[in-house]
């Protein structure tokens, strides 16, 4: 019986089972177009198995994101407190957050594809944690500024934005088939930070 399977499996594994089947489903077919129903059969669990963990489609989407991003600003804490000079530090985090997006394409597909179709309450609270994620490391870039380090000729913000501006769309060309690993398309991009970040003396 399908009851006796989710029983019997670790709460983390169906928890895990039902938020990876959803980003799939969504990434594939669209959040509008996903049913409870195929998740749920995707997944291999019950709707009681689902809903044991999640209140609505719409909590199952803001999972999606936030357990990536979560990922990622711990993984950020840990370069950004390293003992690494900033150069090293603020590449290290561009080319992480660059691989780990693609490691979870359809978690990040998801997410700017469907953010908007969050109810208001979910869509503050997502957007504020990719906020805090970014303010943390532009916080670092205005160190860098600060100490000359990094040119200040660019205000932080516009860097900041057009860098992960560019990480956000990743999903509209990257293909796992193709010529790059994502660790290298992340080192591309965080060469290419770092010398938009160059001082002139050091051009």
């Amino acid at each position: 019986m399908a009851g006796t399977r989710v029983t019997d499996q670790p709460v983390a594994s169906v928890r895990d089972r039902v938020v990876q089947a959803a980003a799939k489903l969504f990434a594939e077919k669209g959040f509008e177009s996903t049913s409870v129903r195929e998740i749920v059969e995707a997944a291999g669990v019950t709707k009681g198995g689902l809903y044991h963990y999640f209140d609505s489609k719409d909590g199952l989407l803001s999972e999606i994101y936030s357990r990536m991003l979560r990922m990622q600003a711990n993984r950020l804490e840990t370069i950004a407190e390293s003992g690494l000079p900033l150069p090293q530090r603020v590449h290290a985090i561009i080319a992480d957050v660059v691989s780990t997006s693609i490691a979870h394409l359809d978690d990040a597909v998801v997410f700017f594809q469907s953010v908007h179709l969050l109810e208001a309450g979910k869509q503050a609270q997502v957007r504020a944690e990719r906020r805090r994620y970014h303010e943390r490391f532009r916080a670092l870039v205005e160190e860098g500024q600060r100490d000359g380090v990094f040119s200040a000729d660019v205000p932080a913000d516009i860097v900041v934005n057009y860098h992960f501006g560019a990480i956000h769309r990743l999903g509209m060309w990257y293909h796992p088939s193709g010529a790059l690993t994502g660790e290298q398309v992340g080192e591309y991009f965080a060469d290419l930070m770092l010398r938009s970040l160059q001082t002139a003396k050091d051009s």
